[in-house]
């Protein structure tokens, strides 16, 4: 039986007050002067923002307050306004907008779907792979999208980056075969320029580092947090690369593409990961569009993700035969160089493998697959949840 409730019971409650974002809790004090900082104090918080702002009824906030009271809630200004609010359907809209199949719990999803925990050594930090890691300066973002597989994380304590930083660098430095080092979330850009230039001048100073990526959604929601002073803190040292989210070509903006330009002009490499959505952008021609679009501004298409299986995300999910066909279709449609690989993180930290690839084997029952975990060799049996009744 599919369950109807909120996911609180399975950790920690938290008081009634604290469930909604609070300013100081989004930006870095920092970044105060910053001018995003101040657009993004700015963003809708709650559903009732939306009623007052007109997006929504009452009675929709009524139906959908249970959902923030799990998953909460943060969309900019600027996102809010790329959304056509007479079409319920609307790709920007569904990214954004909490929905009531949130509430809706199905037994496969897991609060950690890709199996970060088991690869913590440090608080702060993840080592899945040899020559690289995960460093979380932040949980937070300029949007809590609705279908992150990081969502329940943002019920529980924030990072304190000042408390953790020391550890997670020492860890860095006592492994020489570490490489690489890519700031995630949340959102790094989140962090100050001050900050961030501190972190990265840390980081830099760690002589077996080649390489420091970013992962961020900023361009995609909040393009003006993209200026001549983020774009020096970035390449002030060495090579960056600034992994963005685009999921549809509307989210293309002028905005968006001026952001780009300014990091590319600047020398900051741009990828692309997005993720397969039904009813976003799960059709050959959206994503063909989406990544040639990109590509003709310089931006890689990188990696186009096959959902993972986090709380509240089914009405998201397609099967993975079904997206490997929208995938290969639009790779014939594609314009670009280079095609995105279409991946799957495997649950428990087992790693990212191409579905069309040679890991991926589909066993004689349906819908079940053995996959080679690019982690350790094992073979794993792995389900698609599309298949799982319930």
């Amino acid at each position: 039986m599919m369950k109807t409730a909120t996911i609180q019971r399975e950790r920690p409650e938290r008081p009634r007050d604290e469930l909604r974002v609070l300013p100081e809790q989004d930006v870095d004090p920092g970044a105060a002067d910053e001018h995003w900082s101040a657009e993004l104090r700015e963003s809708a918080r709650s559903v009732d923002d939306l009623v007052r702002l007109g997006h929504l009824t009452q009675r929709d906030a009524e139906t959908l307050r249970p959902v923030t009271e799990s998953f909460q809630m943060l969309v900019s200004r600027y996102y809010l306004s790329l959304i056509d609010w007479e079409d319920p359907d609307c790709p920007i809209r569904l990214q954004a907008i909490p929905h009531s199949s949130e509430a809706q719990l199905r037994p496969y999803e897991l609060l950690d779907p890709i199996g970060d925990q088991a690869h913590s050594p440090r608080p702060g930090l993840v080592h899945r792979y040899r020559d690289r890691v995960l460093f979380f300066p932040t949980f937070r973002c300029p949007m809590f999208c609705r279908y992150c597989f990081r969502k329940a994380t943002l019920n529980g304590p924030p990072i304190r980056l000042r408390e953790q930083r020391q550890g997670a660098l020492e860890y860095i430095a006592e492994h020489p075969e570490i490489e690489e080092v890519i700031l995630t979330g949340g959102d790094p850009l989140m962090l100050s320029n001050s900050r961030l230039s501190g972190l990265l001048d840390d980081l830099w100073d760690i002589s077996h580092i080649r390489r420091v990526r970013l992962h961020s959604r900023f361009l995609v929601t909040l393009p003006q947090r993209v200026d001549s002073a983020l774009v020096a803190t970035l390449t002030r040292r060495g090579p960056v690369r600034l992994v963005t989210h685009f999921n549809h070509p509307r989210e293309l903006t002028t905005e968006a593409f001026s952001a780009i330009a300014a990091l590319t002009e600047g020398g900051v490499d741009l990828a692309n990961q997005a993720v397969l959505l039904r009813t976003v952008n799960d059709r050959p021609s959206v994503l063909a569009e989406l990544f040639s679009r990109l590509e003709s501004v310089g931006v890689q298409p990188y990696y186009l993700h096959h959902l993972d299986a986090a709380p509240g995300t089914n009405h998201f999910r397609v099967s993975v035969q079904s997206g490997l066909r929208i995938y290969r279709e639009a790779c014939r449609l594609m314009k670009v160089e280079r095609l995105p690989r279409y991946v799957l993180d495997l649950p428990g930290g087992g790693g990212k493998v191409p579905l069309d690839g040679s890991a991926v084997r589909l066993t004689n029952t349906d819908d079940v697959y053995e996959i080679t975990s690019p982690v350790d060799g094992r073979i794993i049996e792995w389900r698609d949840p599309m298949s799982i009744r319930g």
